[in-house]
């Protein structure tokens, strides 16, 4: 782990990347110029639609997002740069993540020494190597994303806080955090529409860190996946994906959710077509009678552990609502549970493609994101 202690001057230097200067960035077809640097290069995207990448001829990247966000990786100062445009540095540590779902890009990256800071307390994390670098004090907890700790932030000299969209809703912690020096920057892989956009974001944060080919790399390791399934004919079992909350209402999800689009690429077909893309609202919720009449003759049951936690036998699924005894993948035996882990590490998205693979085909019980209930 390295640790910075940044000086008042150096905190000032980089309050001016971030600041405001002439605003001499121009669009010419969406690819961004700013005086003196060229035309760069862009570095295309395969499924990824919410950000793309750009290089310099001097070694800058820049990356642009779908809302119109713009950021700078360099090692300079640039000059009157414009106040569009976040300046992070290269290869960046003593990062403070506030969100969760981007931990795993820099655990598959070996780069979690980057990380200073977490905005989840040690029993939130379902990542190994997060969890680990806690408890041994390696990253800290400096406060929730929408209550940092300004003061720990400041006086360890983070150098950059990578946010979730959920900060959208607090916009005065940015402000604060910019005003302090620090730039943010704001993950929006979940709203990508495909499984593998958001697994693309490994280029993302590989750019950041200073080692694209390597994120390169791990993104083929996980779409490699998905090309092995490329074809394949559908097993004609039915599923259906979701969690009861405590007032015991159902929670499934749309059909533009990037799991239930993987359920089907996996040879499944869910039993639930309500249509709307992947994002924060694609949630759908069911009386229980409702869901029930949709959902008892479904093949697979896959429970979802993200919100209501793990399940480990049928008692505790048929506890939660005594109707499900009756559905046929309770009958035959044919229920599974997503490890907690799964909404955290987008980084094994090709891994349970092929654990959902192979239980719809199934060829055996030997999954490692999903585990069946006995």
């Amino acid at each position: 782990m390295k640790h910075r202690h940044f000086s008042g001057i150096l905190l000032a230097a980089v309050l001016a990347f971030s600041g405001c200067g002439a605003g001499n960035i121009t669009e010419n077809d969406t690819i961004p110029v700013i005086e003196g640097y060229g035309e760069p290069e862009k570095i295309p995207a395969e499924y990824a639609e919410c950000f793309s990448l750009y290089e310099y001829a001097n070694g800058d990247t820049m990356i642009t997002m779908d809302d119109g966000s713009m950021y700078l990786i360099t090692d300079g100062s640039p000059s009157g740069i414009s106040d569009k445009i976040t300046v992070i540095p290269r290869e960046p540590d003593m990062i403070y993540m506030a969100a969760s779902a981007v931990m795993c890009f820099y655990d598959a990256l070996g780069r979690i020494g980057d990380i200073r800071f977490s905005a989840l307390e040690e029993d939130g994390w379902y990542i190994d190597s997060a969890r680990e670098a806690m408890h041994s004090g390696d990253i800290v907890y400096a406060g929730k994303y929408r209550e940092p700790d300004y003061e720990l932030l400041l006086s360890e000299g983070c150098r950059l806080s990578v946010q979730s969209t959920m900060s959208e809703h607090v916009p005065k912690v940015k402000e604060k955090l910019e005003e302090l020096g620090i730039p943010v920057f704001v993950d929006r892989s979940s709203y990508e529409s495909q499984p593998l956009g958001r697994c693309e974001w490994i280029k993302v944060y590989a750019a950041i860190a200073g080692c694209p080919e390597l994120g390169n790399e791990l993104f083929a390791e996980q779409k490699a996946h998905f090309d092995e399934l490329t074809g394949i004919t559908p097993s004609g079992k039915t599923a259906v994906f979701f969690y009861i909350t405590a007032s015991g209402k159902i929670v499934t999800r749309k059909s533009g959710d990037y799991i239930i689009k993987m359920i089907e690429l996996a040879g499944g077909k869910n039993v639930f077509d309500f249509p709307g893309e992947d994002n924060a609202a694609s949630s759908v919720t069911l009386e229980p009678e409702q869901f029930c009449i949709h959902a008892k003759d479904a093949d697979v049951i896959i429970y979802n552990s993200n919100i209501s936690g793990e399940i480990h036998s049928i008692a505790e699924l048929t506890a939660k609502n005594p109707l499900l005894a009756d559905f046929r993948a309770v009958k035959n035996g044919n229920v599974w549970c997503t490890g907690r882990s799964v909404y955290q590490d987008i980084m094994s998205t090709g891994d349970i493609l092929t654990d959902m693979h192979t239980i719809f085909s199934e060829t055996g019980d030997k999954t490692a994101y999903l585990y069946k209930i006995d």
